[in-house]
């Protein structure tokens, strides 16, 4: 009878990590739900596997190793509860997803992306901490962090080749390629915006995520099509470079805006609504901007316009009367 038990309760044990860590997925888009997860999980390799995609596995096996280390690193040093959420498996995804996307396939920089996948459990205790009298949290500010310095480091590390980084430069506009216009491509564009989110560039993986965020959350879904094609139309009549915005990269981060602004720690309303959509189109400017910041160390700004938009747009909401939704994000 007591082996019983016992087996019963390792195997219950195991499903929880197993939806914990599958919940760290969904997380990313403030989602706590297993089905989500898996979704965006089958999203990602495909993305990285699928005909649509840039053909670069190496990416979604990161992503999943980046999950499944950081939600056990959070379960073996911190709370149970926010490991049963997917609150530590979030960032971790993001740096597996960034390690092999900036960095070339070396034994060392698989043990990077476990060491800073494991680190973002650390950091964002630490972030949360010092966000936590202002009202806020640090949102994926653990895996930008992370990720900098595992990024920069690889500039003086021959073991972790920077061959996916930028070329150090001063920012310019370069207008080529040309934008096409047709209906077909500006979908294309669009839905690119909403996949970048875990740096896949496929428009099918942008289906993937719609699907899996309408699973949990119709009102997520529906902020993440509106960020995402306001992004794109303010990208594209501000005249932004045309090669982020074939590839969606305006469009990522304004996602993670519209969703945490729009429905996670607003209530939706008429209020709330004009208020997270000007926190979208702030967050492009943002993006355009620090992708000019950066432009001459050749460092990818990965989520951080998301998160300086967003904490700007919740820092004065106890002035605003709105609404606020518990999140323990």
């Amino acid at each position: 009878m007591n082996n019983e038990s016992t087996s019963g309760n390792k195997q219950r044990t195991l499903m929880t990590y197993i939806s914990g860590t599958l919940k760290g997925a969904g997380q990313v888009m403030f989602q706590g739900s297993a089905w989500t997860g898996l979704l965006i999980m089958a999203g990602i390799f495909w993305g990285c596997y699928g005909p649509d995609g840039e053909h670069m596995p190496l990416v979604a096996w990161g992503a999943l190793v980046g999950l499944v280390v950081s939600t056990a690193m959070g379960y073996i040093f911190e709370s149970k509860s926010d490991g049963d959420q997917g609150l530590w498996g979030f960032n971790g995804i993001l740096v597996g997803c960034a390690v092999f996307t900036f960095l070339g396939n070396t034994v060392w920089a698989w043990m990077a992306l476990i060491f800073g996948s494991a680190m973002t459990v650390v950091a964002r205790r630490g972030f949360n901490n010092v966000f936590a009298p202002f009202n806020t949290t640090s949102y994926t500010f653990p895996f930008i962090v992370v990720s900098w310095f595992l990024l920069l480091s690889g500039r003086l590390m021959g073991q972790l080749p920077p061959v996916g980084e930028a070329v150090a430069e001063f920012p310019t506009n370069v207008t080529s390629p040309d934008l096409t216009y047709t209906f077909a491509d500006l979908v294309i564009y669009w839905l690119k915006g909403i996949s970048q989110v875990f740096l896949v560039n496929s428009w099918v993986t942008g289906i993937f995520f719609l699907v899996a965020l309408a699973l949990c959350s119709r009102w997520a879904a529906f902020w993440a099509a509106l960020s995402s094609a306001v992004a794109l139309f303010v990208a594209i009549v501000f005249n932004a470079e045309h090669a982020g915005i074939i590839n969606g990269l305006y469009g990522f981060s304004p996602v993670l805006t519209g969703i945490a602004l729009g429905c996670t720690f607003y209530k939706p309303n008429v209020k709330s609504f004009f208020y997270s959509l000007a926190g979208v189109v702030f967050t492009v400017f943002v993006q355009v901007g620090m992708d000019a910041f950066f432009a001459p160390v050749g460092l990818a700004t990965l989520t951080a316009p998301f998160c300086v938009a967003t904490w700007i747009f919740m820092l004065p909401m106890y002035k605003l009367r709105m609404s606020r939704q518990k999140s323990s994000h």
